[in-house]
């Protein structure tokens, strides 16, 4: 039962990462506030009240107030009804060493960080030394944490014993720091558990990750079963699949990411792992591979062939990567920069160090000459987008293409990648995130000065997405097959999308404006009633993320506020705040009443509202109108032609919408009504403020106090037109 074992409710703990995830604090910092700072008045020997309790959740997780129910579960999980020192403690408090120890785990850090403070915040003396009681209190906390992150406990339960007869060898119940750190650092498991971030070394190291196998799997090592619905640990790289105990004694990973010699450059070699026939079919004779009743079966890491053991002299030697071979980056295709042979390995900047020294950490030491005909993709992934979506696209996408061609960017930034990349000829880019993780790759793209512009795809993660819609590639990922949907990437053909530079110019008021979060729009601009409704709702779902996790609740919530903005009209009469140029002619609004003006890169916004509308398709012929049009006329205004006028990516134009109203505004956004007022289209505009008004940049709203703000065209990016689905409207845009 969840109270006697100190446990919260799945949903609590769901709750209580989503604060962290927001949250900047380290333990140490709020832990030196209850030692001897402002907080310290909150102490009862080693404990803390409920109060204090409060306190302390307040200030790690940067929130005003943490719903009662979720700080009242947490103070009563800790509730074991003793601390370290009892002396002058009332009842009803909860150890603070416990509450620290049990947050210090969960939050990001190098594994040994974590293990070194754990083991001094229990070492009061600080002699460097803990009696096995107050080890066990340590490991009680990870118990809870793995027991919250889903992990089988009875199996962490033993290996976490064994360790501490290893460290406890002479057997006198005390144990040393530096003994606890070397400990800690040799168990694979716990590292897993303490959010150990694999590298990729290319040393016979597996990329471990925890795994719960919803069908019977056989352990690589011992050959045992690890149980259905049991965890296990599996390497990214090559699928090698163990007990969590047996981690430890793991044959060395056989994959390798590049060719090591002159002899492996060239042509690719399968590369066999027994197990991992997932299918239960064998690719050569078509009969079925017994994958229920042992470790059986043959798996190639590259082209993900599955065969019997049986069958493998007549598969033959070499590896063509398989169905995905377009995208694949083979390791015969990688080497290091000292094996380039002739002139090339004059010029190398490399060319005097030795393996050791390269370790390939920086793009300069490796060469890429990928297999003729083939298109490699880089792949960058936000591990943090989506929830856990990101984290299970990246373990994903390692195993199916090449790990090398596949970058985290909270880890590694994308401009390693890029550089890797950088002459690789016929290359795209991957990336899997939400607009904002696209914008981030567009813009540094910009500063690469890149000889070749790769085109760029998009995998949506989380909710949103506009760009990715557009780009036919759907509004969100929720665990389709990646190897399907990278094979549509293959049939993508490149479309080059406009980008437009921002310039805000504030005009000289005793008031402060919000940072302008970007200086160019990759899909829309607005001001006014949208840009209030969204900025309403940033700041509810910075201070409360948890109520913002589903596309249905943001869905309800933009509602609420939009219809809570059409009692106030905070924008009433916008017209009479602002003025407009288009391509240095003023934009009449004297006869409309407009609470908001929103202009358009791409006909969506908010997670697939079309504020421009569909375009009825007139007599004649409507493409050869526009190219007419943008042949000459770089602004329209005519509402007649605007009628006729269809969104383009690629025209160098914006599209221009005036809103109504916020009731009219959340009635697009629920897709109660078509669309707002067509005001023009032009390849300039120009706003000048007079008063403090909401304005957002693709998403990310702000308060601006008055201004001037132009908007010009910048440059055009390619990018990558998922293939046609079954149904389109008029536009070929997703349904």
């Amino acid at each position: 039962m969840a109270k006697e074992r100190g446990l919260i409710s799945p949903s609590d703990f769901a709750q209580l990462q989503k604060y962290m995830e927001y949250s900047t604090k380290k333990v140490s910092d709020v832990l030196k506030l209850f030692e001897d700072g402002e907080m310290a008045k909150y102490v009862q020997g080693d404990a803390i009240g409920y109060e204090g309790f409060q306190q302390f959740l307040k200030i790690y997780l940067e929130v005003d107030n943490v719903p009662r129910h979720l700080s009242l579960a947490l103070f009563q999980s800790f509730e074991t009804g003793h601390c370290l020192n009892e002396t002058n403690v009332t009842k009803d408090v909860v150890c603070l060493n416990d509450v620290s120890c049990y947050f210090s785990l969960l939050e990001g850090g190098r594994p040994e960080d974590k293990l070194e403070f754990t083991f001094k915040l229990y070492d009061t003396d600080r002699n460097g030394i803990l009696d096995s009681s107050e080890v066990d209190k340590i490991i009680l906390q990870m118990m809870r944490v793995a027991e919250y992150l889903d992990w089988d406990v009875s199996e962490l339960r033993p290996i976490l014993q064994e360790m501490m007869k290893e460290i406890d060898y002479d057997g006198s119940g005390s144990v040393s720091q530096a003994e606890w750190v070397r400990a800690g650092a040799t168990t694979v498991p716990l590292l897993v558990l303490l959010g150990l971030e694999m590298t990729l070394k290319d040393d016979g190291q597996h990329m471990w990750r925890p795994k719960r196998f919803p069908r019977p799997v056989y352990c690589n090592l011992c050959e045992s079963s690890i149980g259905l619905g049991k965890q296990g640990l599996s390497c990214n790289l090559c699928k090698y699949t163990v007990h969590d105990q047996c981690a430890m004694k793991a044959l060395p990973c056989e994959v390798s990411t590049y060719a090591k010699s002159r002899k492996d450059i060239g042509v690719q070699s399968h590369v066999w792992v027994r197990g991992g026939c997932e299918s239960g079919r064998c690719d050569r004779c078509q009969k079925k591979i017994r994958i229920y009743h042992s470790l059986t079966g043959l798996h190639c890491v590259w082209c993900h062939l599955e065969i019997h053991d049986d069958c493998l002299q007549a598969v033959g030697h070499e590896c063509d990567c398989g169905l995905l071979r377009d995208h694949i980056l083979p390791p015969s295709s990688i080497y290091p920069s000292v094996l380039a042979s002739g002139p090339d390995r004059k010029n190398s900047k490399t060319s005097q160090k030795t393996m050791d020294d390269l370790n390939l950490s920086t793009s300069e030491a490796l060469r890429i000459d990928p297999v003729p005909n083939t298109h490699p993709l880089l792949v960058f992934v936000n591990p943090k987008s989506g929830g856990k979506q990101g984290q299970r696209v990246l373990w994903k996408v390692q195993y199916i293409l090449n790990p090398r061609q596949v970058f985290n960017l909270l880890k590694d930034g994308p401009e390693i990648g890029l550089r890797l990349f950088k002459d690789v000829p016929d290359s795209r880019i991957l990336v899997c995130g939400g607009d904002g993780t696209v914008g981030w790759i567009l813009e540094t793209i910009d500063k690469a000065n890149l000889p070749v512009l790769p085109p760029v795809a998009v995998l949506p993660l989380g909710t949103g997405n506009d760009l990715a819609r557009c780009l036919r590639w759907g509004g969100g990922y929720e665990g389709q097959n990646l190897a399907k949907i990278l094979k549509d990437l293959e049939m993508s053909k490149v479309v080059h999308m406009d980008r437009w530079s921002v310039e805000v110019i504030p005009q000289q008021t005793e008031e402060k404006s919000d940072p302008v979060p970007f200086q160019i729009i990759n899909n829309y601009f607005s001001i006014g009633v949208d840009a209030s409704i969204a900025h309403r709702f940033h700041i509810m779902r910075e201070k409360y993320p948890e109520k913002f996790n589903s596309r249905m609740k943001n869905k309800l919530w933009y509602f609420e506020f939009a219809t809570s903005e059409s009692i106030f009209s905070t924008c009433k009469k916008l017209e009479e705040s602002l003025t407009v140029e288009i391509c240095g002619k003023p934009l009449d609004l004297s006869n409309l009443s407009l609470e908001g003006i929103a202009v358009l890169n791409i006909p969506s916004m908010h997670g697939g509202s079309n504020l421009w509308g569909d375009t009825r398709r007139p007599h004649g012929d409507i493409y050869g109108i526009n190219q007419a049009l943008g042949a000459t006329a770089k602004v329209i205004t005519d509402p007649d032609i605007l009628k006729t006028c269809v969104p383009d990516l690629s025209d160098k134009r914006l599209e221009v919408v005036g809103l109504e109203g916020a009731i009219e505004m959340g009635q697009i956004y629920t897709k109660l009504k078509n669309a707002g007022r067509r005001l023009a289209k032009c390849s300039e505009i120009t706003f000048h403020t007079t008063k403090t008004l909401p304005m957002q940049i693709d998403g990310e709203p702000w308060m601006q106090t008055p201004c001037t703000i132009k908007i010009t065209h910048k440059n055009q990016m390619p990018m990558l037109m998922g293939p046609p689905p079954r149904s389109t409207n008029f536009f070929g845009f997703l349904s």
